[in-house]
Parts: C-alpha cells; structure tokens; sequence
C-alpha cells in the first residue's frame, strides 16, 4: 500500500471516530435534556399537568358547593330539630360558630312577651299544619319549618324576626342563621308555654293563698282567673272553671305523670280531651303566666271534636248536658268502666241511690178497675241501685199573678227543702207519652264533692220559661261538711 492510500485510511478512520464520539456525546446531552424536562416541567408547570390540577381544583369547589345544599336537604328532608353534625363535632372536640352564637345571640332583646299567646291550637297560619310548628316570638304568630323554603324561613327574611321557639321540643332557633339558641333567660316563656308542677308546688295550692303578677302588671290569683268567651261558649267555660277548683281532680290533672301512660285504643280520639284538659287545669293555675286570663280554644277544639259538634264553640249549650257529657267522656277515656273499673271521675263524683217506682193506673179508668190493677204486680212497687255523678233539684212553680204593688214576687227557697227530694220519703209523679210512674229516691253513698244541678227551664209548644225562684244555701258551718257546687 502507499502513503498516500495509508494517510487516507487513517483519516478516514479518525473521521470515523470523531463522528462516533461527537454522535454519541449528541445522545448523552440529549438525555440529559430529557432528565431535565420532568423538573424544569415541576417547576414551570407543564400543560397537561396544569389542566389536570384546574380540573382537580373544579372538581373540589363543585363538590364544597353541593355540600350545603345536600346537608340542608337532609335537615328538611329527615328532621329539622335533630342536628347529628353538631353532635358529631362536639363529640370531636370541635366547636363550630354556630356553637358559639348559640350562646351570644343578638336577637334577644327583640323579643316581645307581650304578644305571646300559647292558649290557641298549634297551627301554622300559612298552611294550617301541626308538623313542626314554630313560634315567632317577635310577633307571636306560628309558622311551619325551618328549612330555606319553609313558612318560617321567609318570615324571618321578610319582616326580619330572628327568635323562633319550637312549640314542640321546646327549643330555641334563630333564623335565616339556623342555628340552637340556649339562653337562661328564656325559661318563662317554656314555662307558660307548659307549665308544670312538683309534687311538694301541688300540696301548697290550699296552704298559700299568694297573688301572682302578670307581665302586663296586672294581679291575679292562681285558679281564680277568667276563660275568654270566644263566642258562644260561655256554658261550657262555667263548667270547666267549677271542675278546676275540685282540689282532688285538680291535683290528678296538674301532674301529667299520671295519666300520660294510659294505654288506648289505636285511633282512639277520646284521650285528647283528657291531655287538653290537663294542660287547661295546669294554665289555670300557672302562678308565672304573662296575662290574668287564659283562652281554652284547645280545649273546646276537643270537645268538638270528641263530642262530634254535638256541643260547639259558636252555638249556646246546656251546662248540664255539656257537664254529664264531659265527665262521663272524661271517665271513658282514662279507662274506666261502667262497674268495674274506677277513675279519678268517678272516686270525686260518682255517689249511689235507691229509686222505687210504682206504676199508676190510667186516671180516666174508674176508681173500682184502679183498685184492681193495684193489686196487679205490673203496678207494685220496684227498686233498683243506681249511680250518679250529680244530683237533679226542682224548683217550686213560680207564682202566675202579680202583688198588691202590680209587681211579681221572687220567690225563695231553702236548699234542705228541694233536696226533700232524696230523703227516701217525698214522693213525686212522672208523666210518659203513655204511662204515669210515681218515683221517690233515697241516698246510699254521697260522693266527696257532690253537684247540684237546679232545673230553672221549662219547654212547652211555644218558649221556653225560667224560673226566677232564688236557692238559699249555707256557706259554712252549716252544711256537715257538704260542699256545693251549683250551676245555673
């Protein structure tokens, strides 16, 4: 080979070599440029990773902004006054702000007792239902709910009243905020709205005679306060102001222990006039009440109710009838019986009688067929015991014709003469559609407290006619302890 051929070879060689080693430094600083690319992309932020963090960061904000609305949902949807998540988090040791103003609100001096009336029945005044009723205690209407579309919840946004009370559970909401008010200070209103009373408060009503203040500044006596005549109930308000004041009956009724666990029938309608009369025994004698009057609307929306409008709110009644009604409903639906089974009703009112009845011969018959038919046993006569739970007195015909002044006189009349009645002896005539019976009666067992009820009305073809003869009656000391309560 030749030098020149040689020097050829060698350069084509070290050539070679040069773009071996220059290709494979290309390489090396092409992947150390591709080791770089992953940091300086952290640090500059590539543009796949960066939509994939917006998406993420999109997704987390969508997500915080459905949690309000679903834990609202829930509190609508299961139940307004039970709060699971506060539980949860107090639980935690963690307390969120609601916790804290629920112990600082600054709403409470916007509240208005003077407007507060919990005598009427638990409604809302939009739509009339009883489910989760609230009170405003700004304006003291009632309204449903709580949640963002309730009655409630717009009222408070509307007229910017903030201070709600459950008429329920009893507790305190503030709104549109939703959050648990608890305050000492607001313990009178759950009292008036149910009052109650300790055993050791029921033996001291007949040992203190105190009079209570009201929020108005009016004075009253616990017991002795007036019911509102709503319209024509007047008859019925006599007869539940006189059962109040029966110590034995009042003190059964002021503790709701005692009858709240009598079991009933379901569907059985009638115990609702038993809780509403517990709850208008324990008004009448709230001694922290905020008006010297109470309003029995429940009450009497009961007796509607129970007695199927036999006896209403808006149409005159009988006392009587109204009377022999309630405590024989009374007795009912706390569970007793005609015989067996005995009610505080019964062990306060109920007394027995003997009446003997003697059937009488037609008086058109001649006096020789009447002496035959005596002698008949059809027309001897009969006893049978009987109950009763008030006492039926008749008055002396009031006179026709007027005095020597052309005035008519009132007649007066001792009580002991018209209870001759029951002495087992006085006899007296009562006249059927066909047949004549002569009745007397005779006391077996007076009851601890025994009612009278005087017969003043009299109904013929045309009117009816009262009469105006005037009971004189003892008030103390000369009764043997009887004590009377009279009406009409």
């Amino acid at each position: 080979m030749s030098g020149r051929s040689k020097r050829e070879s060698r350069g084509s060689t070290r050539g070679k070599r040069e773009s071996e080693s220059r290709g494979s430094s290309g390489r090396v600083k092409r992947e150390r440029d591709r080791e770089r690319e992953p940091e300086a992309a952290s640090s500059r932020g590539s543009p796949v990773r960066v939509k994939r963090e917006v998406e993420s960061a999109s997704v987390r904000e969508a997500q915080a902004s459905v949690v309000p609305f679903v834990r609202v949902k829930r509190e609508r949807e299961v139940d307004e006054d039970s709060e699971p998540e506060r539980e949860v988090r107090a639980k935690n040791g963690r307390v969120d702000s609601e916790d804290r103003r629920s112990r600082h609100c600054p709403y409470l001096d916007t509240i208005n007792r003077s407007v507060l009336d919990f005598d009427f029945e638990k409604l809302c005044s939009i739509s009339l239902s009883h489910i989760n009723a609230y009170a405003c205690l700004v304006c003291g209407k009632y309204f449903q709910g709580r949640g963002l579309k309730s009655h409630a919840y717009i009222h408070s946004v509307q007229f910017s009243h903030h201070v709600f009370l459950n008429l329920h559970t009893l507790k305190f909401y503030c709104l549109p905020d939703n959050y648990e008010i608890i305050d000492s200070s607001l313990e009178d209103i759950t009292y008036v709205l149910k009052p109650t009373f300790t055993k050791q408060q029921i033996a001291n009503l007949d040992k203190q005679a105190k009079l209570s203040r009201a929020y108005d500044g009016t004075t009253y006596l616990p017991g002795i306060v007036g019911l509102n005549n709503i319209k024509a109930n007047d008859y019925a308000n006599a007869v539940l102001q006189a059962l109040s004041n029966v110590p034995p009956l009042r003190n059964y009724f002021l503790e709701e222990d005692n009858y709240k666990n009598i079991k009933r029938p379901p569907g059985d309608i009638m115990f609702l006039l038993v809780q509403r009369f517990g709850e208008l025994m324990r008004k009448l004698w709230n001694p922290r009440n905020f008006k010297a009057h109470v309003s029995p609307h429940e009450m009497l929306q009961a007796v509607v109710l129970c007695s199927k409008k036999t006896f209403q709110i808006t149409k005159q009644g009988d006392g009587v009838d109204f009377l022999s009604w309630f405590l024989n409903a009374l007795h009912s639906a706390l569970g007793g019986t005609k015989k067996k089974k005995k009610t505080i009703v019964t062990d306060v009112f109920q007394g027995s009688m003997r009446i003997f009845t003697k059937k009488l011969p037609h008086p058109d018959l001649p006096a020789e067929e009447k002496e035959q038919l005596l002698h008949n046993d059809e027309y001897q006569e009969t006893m049978v015991e009987s109950t009763f739970m008030y006492l039926t007195l008749d008055l002396p015909t009031a006179p026709l014709y007027k005095d020597e002044k052309e005035q008519l006189i009132i007649p007066q009349v001792p009580l002991f003469n018209i209870l001759a009645k029951f002495n087992g002896i006085t006899e007296k005539e009562y006249k059927t559609y066909k047949e004549n019976f002569l009745k007397r009666f005779q006391l077996t067992k007076l009851p601890p407290y025994l009612i009278f009820c005087i017969k003043r009305f009299t109904k013929n073809n045309f009117f009816v006619e009262k009469n105006p003869t005037i009971v004189n009656f003892p008030i103390t000391g000369q009764a043997n302890g009887m004590n009377y309560k009279t009406s009409r």
